[in-house]
């Protein structure tokens, strides 16, 4: 839906999914919502899994050095799209999660996928373009560009520690909702301790980092219960909750808030690092997800894994613009 509103205000959008069958649908529908007389949406699919390091830093590479500017970017598990117009009112990059409530496995790097998913991969994406979003805030005229991270309310759920201390710590099945929960809080704990109090502010940047919670949304992702807790357990749960759940397009509205609203362009350090809900309501983390340690843990310990699987240099400086 976040796409979709995109694509269809004009944007050219390359779109990015694991699976190709996924973008063809994707962009098939967003043509089909496109007006009859209207110009026919630009959408460019390209293959990308959030779960290989090799294959992000490839696809952040060439978006960087292609692009002369990053206007968007939407990391999702059916679509994601980076998107860019010359003329485009805002800039961002918004960062939503892959992988559900789901049993434990490991990605192709030998991490937890819901960490290596939800965070990881977006932790290093980010990493990869935040050189082509300064110097986009630094074009004439623009605003400062933005980083939406979605996360979930579910990062309250986490019954056990969470330090963020080591890969086998990472490594460790804390059950499906367990396992949902911690990479969700590091979707948090990267906004405010990671980007806005050790990247931004240190450096003056432009950029705000705002998290942002789409609610429970009826998607095909509920489908990922049944791999987790078995056919029948996983049906009835999906069937229970799906009566109390938003819709696609009621989901999409506080992303869509949190990347375009001029409120945020108005008082900056109000949103900056901020944790909203609905559109324009901001709301207290959990006890965990304000801890300035757990942030700086998964910081050290998301840099420690991508140089272990990619080399020493295989981080880009986060304070320069190159």
């Amino acid at each position: 839906e976040v796409s979709k509103a995109i694509a269809l205000a004009g944007a050219r959008v390359l779109l990015l999914s694991r699976h190709s069958e996924n973008a063809e649908e994707a962009i098939a529908k967003i043509k089909a919502e496109a007006s009859p007389n209207g110009p026919i949406p630009d959408i460019t699919f390209i293959s990308c899994d959030l779960g290989s390091l090799e294959r992000v830093k490839v696809v952040g590479d060439q978006i960087r050095e292609q692009e002369e500017r990053l206007d968007l970017v939407r990391l999702c598990r059916r679509r994601c799209c980076a998107h860019t117009r010359t003329n485009a009112p805002f800039s961002q990059l918004i960062l939503d999660a892959g992988v559900g409530v789901n049993k434990y496995d490991l990605s192709s790097d030998g991490i937890d996928r819901h960490f290596a998913v939800n965070h990881l991969g977006h932790f290093y994406l980010t990493n990869r373009v935040l050189p082509l979003m300064r110097r986009t805030a630094e074009l004439p005229g623009a605003p400062p560009p933005r980083i939406v991270v979605v996360s979930s309310e579910l990062h309250r759920a986490l019954a056990t520690a969470v330090k963020f201390s080591s890969v086998d710590e990472i490594n460790t099945d804390l059950g499906a909702h367990g396992l949902y929960a911690r990479s969700k809080l590091a979707n948090i704990l990267f906004v405010k301790y990671g980007l806005v109090d050790r990247v931004l502010r240190p450096t003056r940047s432009r950029i705000i980092a705002i998290a942002t919670h789409p609610g429970a949304v009826h998607t095909p992702q509920q489908g990922q219960l049944k791999d987790a807790f078995g056919h029948v357990v996983g049906s009835m749960l999906k069937h229970l909750t799906i009566p109390f759940m938003r819709d696609p397009e009621q989901g999409s509205l506080s992303t869509l808030w949190a990347a375009t609203s001029e409120e945020i362009d108005e008082d900056p350090e109000k949103w900056n690092g901020r944790y909203i809900k609905d559109p324009g309501e901001i709301c207290e983390e959990s006890r965990a997800a304000q801890s300035d340690e757990l942030g700086k843990n998964l910081w050290k310990l998301s840099e420690i894994i991508v140089r272990k699987c990619l080399g020493h240099d295989a981080l880009l400086p986060w304070d320069e613009c190159m």
